[in-house]
């Protein structure tokens, strides 16, 4: 299943030219391309699909569907065992 799951951003640099940020979804830290949203921030919530940042998220929407996912077992199953 591919899903897009909110993440909040840790940190920004730039990669060959892309804007990536390491983002970090209730645990897991993953790399994502920012070229969708090349003004995002560090400590922003954006919602994230194959690997890209597709939009910006309020922290609160972005909690609850990171609870929701996790009580589902979805978390694991996109990214493998969660850290608790």
């Amino acid at each position: 299943m591919c899903l897009a799951v909110p993440g909040r951003i840790v940190r920004i640099a730039e990669v060959d030219g892309v804007p990536m940020a390491e983002v970090d979804f209730g645990g897991v830290r993953k790399s994502v391309c920012l070229q969708y949203l090349p003004d995002a921030e560090a400590g922003e919530y954006v919602v994230v699909h194959v690997g890209f940042a597709i939009q910006r998220l309020d922290e609160e929407s972005a909690r609850q569907t990171l609870a929701n996912f996790e009580r589902m077992g979805i978390l694991e199953e996109e990214f493998g065992e969660v850290p608790r």
